[in-house]
C-alpha cells in the first residue's frame, strides 16, 4: 500500500487533534450510533464520526427521533454532530442548546445536501449561493457555540457557471468557522460523474488559514492518501466508501501510520460484520425486527462483488429477524475470498443535470428572499 512521506501534519478541529485526518461523512440513515460505533471498533477509535444530519428546527422542537439521533455513546469522543438549518436564529437556538445541554463537543454545519426538495426551497447546497445568508448563519452559529468548533461541509455550488466554493470559504474564514470539507462536486452534479480534487487544491490555496478537507471519489486508502498528494488538503472526508465497508477506517488509519496492512475479508467474515450491524441496529432502535428491517439497506453494500445469486440477495433483503438473517447468511458460500473490483462506487451515482431552485433564485446573489423553512426537511447528504 502507498504511503505518505514526510511525517502528515497534525489535523485539529478546535481544541481536537484528529489522527489520522479522516473523518466520516455524516449520511441520512446511515451515520447513526450503531454504524459509528463498528467503524470506530475498526480504526482502534482513530478518526473523527460525525452524526447524521439534525435539522435544527427538530432539534430546537426537541422531535422524538431527532433527540435520539443526537444522543451519542459514552465512548465516543469527541462527540461530532452535523446540524442543518436555513434561518440563523433557529440554528442559533439549536447550537446554543446543544452547548447549554453539553450535547455535543464540535458541530459541522450542512451545506451540501443537493437533494431537489431541499434545493428548490433555497436550503442545502443552493444556500451558499446567497452569501450574506450565509454569513448571517455562520455568525450566529459561532456566536451561540462559545468554545465549541463550528466546521461547515459544502460543495463547489450550483452547476459550473454558479461556483460558491471559494467565497463560501473566505467567508467561513472571516466568520470564526474552524474548518472547511468540500465536496468536489456541484449540485448539478449530483454522485454522478468525477469529483473535482483540483477545486479541492483551489480552496486550500484560498484559504490557508484553517484546515481543508475532501471529500469525494474516496473508495480505498490509497484513494485518501493521493487526494491529500494532489491537493494539500489536510484531512480527507469518507462517505458513500465506507458504505458495507467499515473496516475501510481500519485500512485508512493502516495506510496513514504506514504499516500497509489492508483488509480483504473472506465473505464469512463480512457475513459476521453484517449479523453485528444489525444487531447493534435493533439493540439501539429498541426492536430486533425494526433494526433487521433497518439493515436492509445495507445488505447490496456488503455483498458486492461477492457470488451471491438474485433469489438470495432477494431473501436477504426482507429479512425481519435476527434468527432469519444469521440462518440465510449460512445459506451463503462463505469460504468466498474477497473479490476483485468490490471497491469502487456504491450508493448513489446518478448525476442530477437540472436543479431544483426557487424562482429567481439565481438572478441576485445577494438578495436572499425565498428561503422558506420548508427547505427544514429531514433529509441529508452531500
Amino acid at each position: 500500500m502507498t504511503t505518505l512521506a514526510p511525517a502528515l501534519p497534525l489535523l485539529r478541529i478546535g481544541p481536537h487533534t484528529v489522527r489520522p485526518p479522516v473523518v466520516l461523512a455524516p449520511m441520512a440513515g446511515i451515520t447513526n450510533a450503531p454504524f459509528r460505533t463498528l467503524c470506530r471498533e475498526f480504526s482502534g477509535g482513530k478518526g473523527l464520526f460525525v452524526s447524521e444530519m439534525i435539522t435544527t428546527r427538530a432539534l430546537v422542537e426537541r422531535n422524538e427521533k431527532t433527540m435520539q439521533l443526537i444522543h451519542f455513546d459514552a465512548s465516543e469522543t469527541p462527540r461530532s454532530v452535523q446540524l442543518y438549518g436555513v434561518d440563523p436564529v433557529t440554528v442559533g437556538k439549536a447550537v446554543r442548546m446543544i452547548v447549554d445541554e453539553d450535547l455535543a463537543d464540535h458541530i459541522d454545519l450542512n451545506f451540501g445536501c443537493p437533494v431537489p426538495k431541499v434545493t428548490r426551497k433555497g436550503g442545502g447546497s443552493a444556500l451558499p449561493y446567497k452569501r450574506p445568508l450565509l454569513r448571517a448563519i455562520l455568525r450566529e452559529a459561532v456566536a451561540q457555540a462559545g468554545d465549541l468548533p463550528v466546521t461547515i461541509k459544502m460543495r463547489k455550488g450550483i452547476d459550473d457557471d454558479h461556483t460558491t466554493y471559494l467565497d463560501a470559504g473566505r467567508i467561513a474564514v472571516e466568520e470564526g468557522i474552524t474548518a472547511v470539507a468540500l465536496h468536489g462536486r456541484t449540485t448539478a452534479q449530483h454522485y454522478g460523474g468525477t469529483a473535482d480534487w483540483d477545486a479541492i487544491a483551489r480552496l486550500k490555496e484560498h484559504v490557508p488559514e484553517i484546515p481543508v478537507l475532501g471529500n469525494g471519489d474516496i473508495w480505498s486508502a490509497d484513494d485518501a492518501l493521493r487526494m491529500m498528494r494532489e491537493t494539500g488538503c489536510d484531512g480527507v472526508v469518507v462517505g458513500r466508501g465506507c458504505l458495507g465497508r467499515p473496516w475501510l477506517f481500519g485500512d485508512l488509519v493502516s495506510a496513514f501510520e504506514g504499516t500497509g496492512t489492508r483488509q480483504a475479508p473472506a465473505l464469512r467474515q463480512v457475513a459476521d460484520v453484517m449479523l453485528r450491524h444489525a444487531t447493534l441496529l435493533g439493540e439501539w432502535i429498541g426492536d430486533e425486527s425494526r433494526g433487521v428491517i433497518d439493515f436492509r439497506k445495507h445488505v447490496a453494500w456488503y455483498l458486492k462483488g461477492f457470488a451471491v445469486g438474485s433469489d438470495m440477495r432477494r431473501r436477504l433483503a426482507v429479512t425481519s429477524s435476527l434468527e432469519e438473517l444469521g440462518g440465510q447468511l449460512q445459506e451463503l458460500d462463505l469460504d468466498q475470498p474477497w473479490p476483485d473490483g468490490a471497491d469502487g462506487p456504491r450508493g448513489r451515482t446518478s448525476g442530477n443535470n437540472r436543479v431544483a431552485l426557487p424562482d429567481g433564485w439565481l438572478k441576485d446573489p445577494y438578495d436572499c428572499a425565498g428561503v422558506s423553512a420548508d427547505a427544514e426537511l429531514d433529509t441529508s447528504g452531500g
